[in-house]
């Protein structure tokens, strides 16, 4: 595999997982009326996010592998 698609992948990889772990780990919505809080949160595109950053990874790692 070229060492630049190798590097992008890595890089994209890396990238996607930190965004998904950001998103999963941080509240999207939150109400606060006195001593009493709500968080809402959506972790279903998170989970997406975090396995396509492991799958580019993968190809990352197994591409370089070839040779």
């Amino acid at each position: 595999m070229n060492k630049l698609i190798k590097n992008i992948l890595f890089a994209l990889g890396i990238g996607l997982l930190i965004y998904g772990i950001y998103t999963l780990i941080a509240p999207e919505a939150s109400l606060k009326i006195g001593n009493f809080g709500i968080e809402a949160q959506d972790n279903t595109n998170s989970y997406i996010t975090i396995g396509l950053g492991i799958l580019a990874l993968g190809i990352a790692a197994i591409g370089g592998k070839g040779k």
